[in-house]
């Protein structure tokens, strides 16, 4: 019995040696996070602002009384999201439907790679050769054709490039799914047989959060829900936004021209905003994956607040972004890109929309925090929201309620609609000419705070 304890203590010895840590709780340790800037975006530190108008309420809207809010830091793009961005988002999700319609295509007719045809473009899975972890094979057998279409959780072959001349389509089996991506025959006009754009269907998921924390016993499938979003922008809203009136030049070139690739992408409608986000999570975190990273915290549109917040650049009581109370500088220059003039919106010197780092940026580099496109937030609207939302952190976004934010005005809009504390909506199946949107990531840690760095 005595040889027994001496063997068991040995034993823990040295396991509690094996492990390094002496025996001692030292926290789990997992892999090392670097805080990583988003390309394109700015920090905005934490702290506390007086939210709402900072002047009197002339408009009688009695919709924005001034509170002292909180707001964690963020990450928020220096511009408002540009066409060129936009189209990143389109051509993905362009080529990864014409790829699961050829992979599709290759299944239902027995092809497989090393055809010269279709089956190159056929599912991983139905090159037999290819060998499979056990993970992927035991995924495969279990999960892999479950879902609506039977073909979900079937890898795509991205390692081969989409054909999109005609010259070079190696076979009719190509050429039927190339001919399903585009618009009919007859429908042809100029000359131009397009992308079928309503075929450019973005599917994500989403949890309600809210819910699910107040509700624990539930399932949490009850609480996710998957939307689809016809994502490519309305570009109709350029002729329906303006009665008698010549815009068919911008409805034509705007969103896919070169000439407009660094103008902000307009004809985005809430959902479609929300997408993008959840797109550009997606995508960064596949690139994180491939190199073994953590994930990183989900764009999203910011909240109203946080906008607010943003918009001040750490100015208190101030009119505009840049301070105020005018919208020209000593020198007599407009600051942004607005309607200065009745019927004379070339006043500042545009006439529609400008580049999307045009004007001087405010004190976090956020350039056009007014005018030039009004911009969607995550918040629904409602005129007495400052009454009963949070003091930290605020939002109030209700899914029964359509009305959603927008907040700094466009380059159709009045100075009024300028001004940081002014707030204004549109309802969130509705594009138009003159909104679009930029995005936000939380910070990860809470040592960035406006005091903290002025400190």
């Amino acid at each position: 019995m005595k040889k027994l304890f001496v063997l068991a203590a040995v034993v823990a010895f040295l396991a509690s040696c094996g492990r390094g840590d002496r025996g001692m709780v030292v926290g789990a340790k997992g892999k090392a996070w670097h805080p990583e800037k988003p390309y394109g975006m700015t920090l905005v530190p934490g702290g506390a602002f007086i939210m709402g108008k900072s002047d009197d309420d002339f408009a009688a809207t009695n919709n924005a009384p001034t509170k002292t809010v909180t707001v964690p830091s963020f990450y928020m793009d220096e511009t408002e999201i540009t066409n060129a961005e936009y189209r990143q988002f389109v051509y993905w999700v362009r080529d990864s439907i014409f790829r699961t319609r050829l992979a599709i295509m290759a299944d239902d007719n027995g092809s497989t790679p090393g055809d010269d045809g279709i089956g190159e473009f056929a599912f991983l899975d139905a090159d037999e050769s290819t060998e499979l972890t056990p993970w992927e094979q035991y995924y495969q057998d279990n999960y892999a054709g479950m879902g609506e279409t039977g073909y979900e959780g079937r890898k795509l072959n991205h390692d081969v490039d989409l054909i999109w001349d005609t010259e070079d389509i190696p076979d009719e089996f190509y050429a039927e799914v190339y001919d399903s991506m585009y618009i009919p025959f007859e429908e042809m006009y100029n000359g131009q047989r397009t992308l079928d754009v309503k075929k450019l269907v973005f599917t994500y998921s989403e949890m309600d959060i809210q819910k699910a924390a107040r509700n624990p016993k539930d399932k949490r499938s009850k609480y996710i829900t998957q939307t689809p979003v016809e994502i490519y922008p309305d570009t109709t809203v350029w002729i329906r936004d303006f009665n008698y009136s010549y815009n068919e030049p911008m409805h034509n070139d705007y969103f896919w021209h070169e000439a407009y690739s660094d103008y902000p992408v307009v004809g985005v409608n809430w959902k479609q905003a929300k997408a993008f986000c959840q797109w550009r999570t997606l995508y960064h975190n596949a690139f994180r994956k491939e190199r073994g990273r953590h994930n990183v915290n989900a764009y999203r549109l910011p909240t109203e607040a946080e906008w607010e917040y943003a918009a001040r650049g750490g100015l208190e009581g101030a009119t505009y972004p840049w301070g105020g109370p005018y919208a020209k500088n000593d020198r007599g220059c407009f600051l942004a890109n607005f309607k200065p003039l009745r019927g004379d919106y070339a006043a500042d010197q545009a006439l529609y929309t400008v580049e999307a780092r045009s004007y001087e940026p405010n004190e976090y580099n956020l350039f056009n925090m007014s005018g030039n496109v009004a911009e969607w937030v995550n918040s629904s609207y409602d005129a007495g929201s400052y009454e009963f939302m949070s003091s930290m952190s605020p939002v109030v976004n209700d899914e029964n309620n359509m009305r959603k934010g927008v907040r700094g005005g466009s380059w159709k809009d009045i100075s009024y609609f300028l001004q940081v504390g002014t707030r204004d909506y549109e309802y969130a199946d509705s594009a138009r000419s003159y909104i679009g949107f930029r995005t936000v990531q939380s910070y990860m840690g809470t040592d960035v705070t406006l005091n903290a760095a002025t400190n």
